[in-house]
C-alpha cells in the first residue's frame, strides 16, 4: 500500500503559557517542514482555545515522517506544553463514498 496522501492530526490540551507554547510549536513545525517538505498548520478548538491541533497533509513516507516528527518534538521540547499526551492520528482518503 502506498503511503501517499496520508494526513496527520496531532491534538492536545495546552499547558502553561500559550505564547511560549506557540513559539515552541511553531519552531518545531518549521523544523518538520524543512526536513520533510510537509508544512503543518496549527489550529485551536473553536469552543475551547486550550485544545490545539497540528495538521500535516499529503505525507508520502509514513515511517520517515513519524521519526522526524518525534525528533522535532524532542528537540523543541514541545511535550512540556501538552497537558497529558500529544495524540497523533494518521488518516487516509476513504475512497469513493457513493452508495
Amino acid at each position: 500500500m502506498s503511503a501517499r496522501g496520508l494526513h496527520y492530526f496531532v491534538w492536545y490540551r495546552v499547558a502553561g503559557d500559550p505564547a511560549c507554547a506557540r513559539a515552541a510549536i511553531t519552531a518545531m513545525m518549521l523544523d518538520v517542514a524543512m526536513s520533510t517538505g510537509v508544512a503543518g498548520r496549527l489550529f485551536e478548538r473553536a469552543d475551547d482555545a486550550s485544545t490545539w491541533m497540528e495538521v500535516y497533509d499529503d505525507v508520502d513516507d509514513r515511517r520517515a515522517f513519524e521519526k522526524r516528527l518525534a525528533r522535532a518534538v524532542a528537540a523543541h521540547d514541545v511535550a512540556q506544553y501538552a497537558d497529558g499526551a500529544r495524540h497523533v492520528e494518521c488518516f487516509c482518503a476513504a475512497g469513493n463514498l457513493a452508495p
